[in-house]
């Protein structure tokens, strides 16, 4: 059966594209390239794994609680769901509705908790530009909001990635062997199938990849970057998350859209940029910088996701038995670890999908974004999906 990734899973330590079904399975580019979750890949991972829940390969951490900063408010200690957890899968709110799964089948909700579309696909991608990725059996495509399909390729297509400025990524042949290219919402190729791996677009360029070297194509499929990185992620406030040296060794820094080095290769795994700051690894904590480099929060994070407008999720232990919360946008800890699993709050509906129990048998509700913390920032129009390193 195929699942929704999560976006929360990608850290910035190895490249893979994360392209999900729901999106828990990660940002980065190089990661699962050929897997089936590569769909979601969404290229963007330059700084981390290939699934939002994976961490880099770093060793794990003894559960130890962050502690409070000087003159830092207390943290909500307990979260009181806005969505029961009823699902086995949630995947994130974007336009309004968010992929789950009950049992063996993906329908869609809406921001209430109702059932918008009944369960009905065998996997399911979140809405991007009135559309999303989902398949019965043989049968993948996109749906509109009334669960119809409305783009039903006659191609053969191994995966199916969400629309991004006009565009979708798609993986055209075997789920191994198949290449990457770009249809438009008509079904048309533009860019024809030739990549091993492919991001969505971000500011005019995305991300690729040909044998394991990772670069930038324009709309026309030109590589306008170099294919030089072992990991890349997608472009933010006009910087990227790039790789140099190997996935193991190798450091991640920030380049522009002329393809300069901005911000030095230095950390062990990156993110894009969210809102001014990007999640970072060093060594085997997780913090944050700004467009500079600086270090503005500190690297004391068993993981972190990247902001989604005043919070970031983060865990805290490792990823067997770590919990995670939420931190704000100076560092303090606005919501306690307590969730087995948290993903990012939606930019259109200011609900994060979490779990409750362990990724077999847990439950998957909806937590609101705290009154206190809404007005500390604004969600962004647009939540960067990616990110860099091992």
């Amino acid at each position: 059966m195929r699942m929704m990734f999560h976006r929360a899973s990608a850290s910035a330590d190895a490249p893979s594209v994360r392209h999900s079904r729901l999106r828990r399975g990660g940002h980065l580019l190089s990661c699962s390239a050929g897997g089936r979750g590569a769909i979601l890949l969404i290229l963007l991972a330059v700084a981390a794994g290939c699934g939002r829940e994976q961490t880099a390969n770093a060793p794990a951490q003894q559960q130890s609680q962050p502690s409070l900063l000087p003159g830092q408010a207390a943290p909500i200690r307990k979260v009181e769901l806005a969505i029961p957890a009823a699902f086995d899968e949630a995947g994130m709110f974007n336009e309004g509705l968010a992929p789950v799964r009950q049992g063996a089948k993906f329908g869609y909700i809406d921001s209430k908790g109702d059932s918008a579309i009944v369960p009905q696909f065998d996997f399911g991608g979140k809405f991007s530009q009135g559309l999303a990725a989902a398949g019965i059996g043989s049968r993948e495509g996109y749906i509109d909001k009334h669960g119809e399909f409305v783009l039903s390729p006659q191609f053969e297509i191994a995966d199916l990635s969400p629309f991004s400025e006009g565009l979708a990524a798609v993986r055209i042949g075997q789920y191994i062997a198949g290449k990457w290219g770009y249809i438009d919402n008509k079904g048309n190729v533009l860019i024809q199938p030739q990549f091993d791996a492919a991001g969505p677009f971000s500011s005019g360029l995305a991300v690729a990849a040909i044998g394991g070297k990772w670069g930038y194509i324009d709309r026309g499929g030109n590589v306008v970057i170099p294919l030089q990185y072992s990991s890349a992620g997608s472009f933010v406030d006009g910087l990227a998350p790039v790789r140099s040296g190997d996935l193991v060794t190798g450091k991640t820094g920030y380049i522009d859209k002329t393809g300069k080095m901005v911000i030095a290769p230095q950390f062990d795994g990156a993110f894009s940029f969210a809102d001014g700051l990007a999640a970072v690894r060093v060594g085997t904590k997780y913090g944050f910088i700004d467009t500079t480099g600086k270090l503005v929060i500190p690297a004391r994070f068993d993981f972190a996701d990247s902001f989604s407008g005043p919070l970031a999720a983060f865990r805290d232990g490792n990823e067997s038995n770590g919990k995670w919360g939420y931190v704000d946008r100076q560092g303090s800890i606005a919501i306690d670890p307590q969730f087995d699993f948290a993903d990012q709050f939606s930019k259109s509906d200011g609900l994060a999908a979490v779990r409750m129990g362990d990724e077999k048998d847990g439950k998957w509700g909806y937590i609101a974004l705290p009154a206190a913390a809404s007005h500390a920032g604004k969600l962004p129009s647009a939540i960067p999906d990616s990110r860099v390193g091992p």
